[in-house]
């Protein structure tokens, strides 16, 4: 299985992250417009909240899906046991908590800025037949978003003590059309190929790993297929190690058309309530 490295900017970029979207469900972007000590203080500045007793004062509003989901809160989709994480969810309407630099938000617009394009991207490079299926263009699919959310991830150290087949995160589909991922603080991310096996992706400095989730797959009627991926557990030295990541979920506007028989909204809360973050 090869995911592709793709050099934003050169002449052939849409066709190639197209390709391995299509090919591999994943993509991975190098020499983007987004600043690396942008992307380097962001991470500090989250990695100072989660070590801060405060966080527990933004504890999640279930109804509105924003705020601090405590560890293991979610769960993937038929897998019993919570991921060995906690997180943050914040939306474009959202406030920062306190003390947070206003670089997040900074990040959050220039990562969807480049979600848009990409959209444009996938758009271009799909056959007509498929272009065909979509209700409106990709990129007018995101336009007015409440639902586009960046959600920064604390993995914290293992202790040895955990439970028989906990993980950083189970493997999962992403609900939503693509996710953008910067480089996190250390590898672990991996991606199933069509035969079951497992592929590490690559997590360079610099570099943006790119997705396709089940709208996206919905949309196309399965074209583009939201691929499996998890985040494993390290091993030795490295799993005393904290790992931080901050994907940016790229959501339509809930009264979306995604099939016969979807909206982004119901297929939303359908996913929500299936790995445990609404309540059914």
């Amino acid at each position: 299985m090869k995911v592709l490295q793709v050099q934003y900017g050169s002449q052939d970029a849409p066709r190639l992250f197209t390709q391995s979207l299509r090919e591999t469900g994943f993509a991975v972007l190098t020499d983007h417009t987004l600043s690396p000590s942008m992307i380097r203080e962001t991470f500090k500045d989250w990695e100072k909240f989660f070590a801060s007793e405060e966080k527990h004062r933004y504890k999640f509003d279930p109804t509105l899906q924003s705020g601090y989901f405590p560890f293991r809160t979610e769960n993937a989709k038929n897998y019993s046991q919570k991921d060995l994480k906690e997180f943050y969810h914040l939306y474009v309407w959202d406030k920062l908590p306190a003390g947070l630099a206003e670089r997040t938000w900074e990040m959050f617009h220039s990562l969807t800025k480049l979600a848009s394009e990409l959209l444009c991207w996938i758009e271009e490079y799909s056959p007509k037949e498929i272009q065909s299926q979509f209700s409106m263009p990709l990129k007018d699919m995101i336009v007015d978003s409440r639902e586009v959310l960046l959600r920064p991830i604390h993995y914290p150290p293992l202790t040895g003590g955990e439970e028989e087949g906990a993980i950083r995160a189970a493997a999962h589909e992403d609900i939503n059309l693509i996710t953008l991922l910067p480089a996190a603080t250390t590898p672990g991310l991996q991606v199933m190929d069509t035969a079951g096996e497992w592929h590490d992706v690559s997590c360079d400095p610099g570099s943006i790993a790119i997705n396709s989730g089940d709208m996206l797959q919905m949309a196309s009627q399965g074209y583009y297929r939201s691929t499996t991926h998890r985040v494993v557990n390290p091993k030795g030295p490295a799993a005393r190690t904290s790992r931080y990541s901050m994907p940016l979920f790229l959501h339509p506007r809930a009264d979306v058309k995604l099939s016969e028989t979807h909206t982004a909204k119901s297929y939303l809360q359908e996913r929500l309530r299936e790995i445990g973050l609404l309540k059914k």
